[in-house]
């Protein structure tokens, strides 16, 4: 099974998150580490971590040099990886933000560096945000190497699973219902995911579970109003349920923002009107179809009966016509929440 803790596309020589923890934890260093992607979080841990652990803090201030993108010019890279180590076995330059170097082209200059590097030199460039083009002549270089890592977006879909796992390495539970909770509420910003749920650490103790009640006062998700419970109530057809939420959503746009509601019903309907269209109903095949963990099949089986697929038809197109007019469009005057309360009206008649 796929480790979500990391987000790497393995190749020959594109090296693994835990590879290269693996490697720094074992001091066997690479004498560059070329980090690259639109997850920064981790590019952090592994750029963090060179900056705290390689050398003794006596050895820092000459040894250890930390540059910013925005500054620096790729000469001056070049300068710096160069220079040897004083009094210690190994020099450290860690390079941040190197998607903002002004002369980025340039960085075809470290072509003949990466062939040949300075064994003393640990050369740590984190570039952020972004994806080198591996089709230029120093992306396919750095490609080559053994020195890249990549570091892609989670997709949200493995989300949950992720932070179960997350939770479950630090020696808590979470129940994947939890996980969803929080994967839909904060997304998939995985350092903000992971500062929200160090809060309720603080109040557990190992082997605890992450609980609804802990997750609405530490994190502010409210467990009984949140996009979770109203995909659920419409999906049942619980009508009490639903415009309780509803209402809940119309007084808290900030934390509930139309646009984002609209999103996951929008998902979830998607969801269920591929079911109606597969023929293999279990609940494996049905997991693996939908692409959610299984707890949640029965949801998607009970929006199924309760909705068939010409109305679940009808209610996506509902979905895009209400999201429309959240943006201004044939809509002047009636409020976010209005049209929310309304929407979940059409939905369910």
């Amino acid at each position: 099974m796929e480790n979500l803790l990391s987000t790497s596309n393995l190749a020959t020589k594109i090296q693994s998150f835990e590879q290269i923890m693996q490697g720094l934890k074992s001091k066997a260093y690479q004498p560059i580490y070329f980090l690259t992607g639109d997850e920064p979080y981790y590019i952090d841990i592994i750029s963090n971590y060179i900056e705290n652990n390689v050398l003794e803090e006596s050895e820092k201030s000459f040894n250890q040099t930390i540059l910013y993108g925005i500054d620096l010019k790729v000469e001056q890279i070049l300068e710096n990886a160069k220079r040897f180590p004083m009094m210690s076995e190994k020099h450290v330059v860690i390079i941040k933000e190197a998607q903002n170097i002004k002369d980025v082209k340039n960085l075809i200059l470290l072509q003949s560096y990466i062939e040949k590097p300075l064994d003393s030199t640990i050369l740590v460039l984190c570039y952020k945000y972004k994806k080198i083009d591996l089709r230029t002549a120093f992306g396919k270089k750095i490609n080559t190497s053994g020195f890249l890592f990549k570091s892609d977006k989670i997709k949200d879909y493995k989300l949950g699973e992720w932070i179960t796992q997350y939770v479950h390495s630090k020696g808590y539970k979470i129940s994947p219902k939890n996980s969803a909770l929080l994967s839909n509420h904060i997304g998939n910003d995985l350092s903000r995911v992971v500062n929200e749920i160090e809060k309720t650490f603080i109040h557990l103790s190992k082997g605890d579970e992450l609980a609804e009640d802990c997750i609405e006062t530490n994190i502010g998700i409210s467990k009984d109003f949140n996009d979770f419970e109203l995909t659920a109530a419409l999906s049942a057809k619980n009508y009490l349920k639903y415009n309780q939420i509803v209402d809940y959503f119309s007084k808290n746009q900030k934390d509930h923002p139309m646009i984002r509601t609209v999103g996951i019903l929008y998902n979830f309907f998607i969801k269920v009107l591929i079911l109606h269209y597969t023929k293999d109903k279990s609940e494996g095949n049905l997991a693996s179809v939908l692409k959610v963990n299984p707890f949640f099949v029965k949801d998607y089986q009970t929006g199924a009966r309760n909705y068939n697929a010409r109305k679940v038809l009808k209610v996506i197109s509902l979905l895009r016509d209400y999201d429309a007019q959240s943006k201004g469009y044939n809509n002047s005057s009636t409020s976010n929440g209005e049209l929310l309360k309304e929407l979940a009206f059409k939905i369910t008649h």
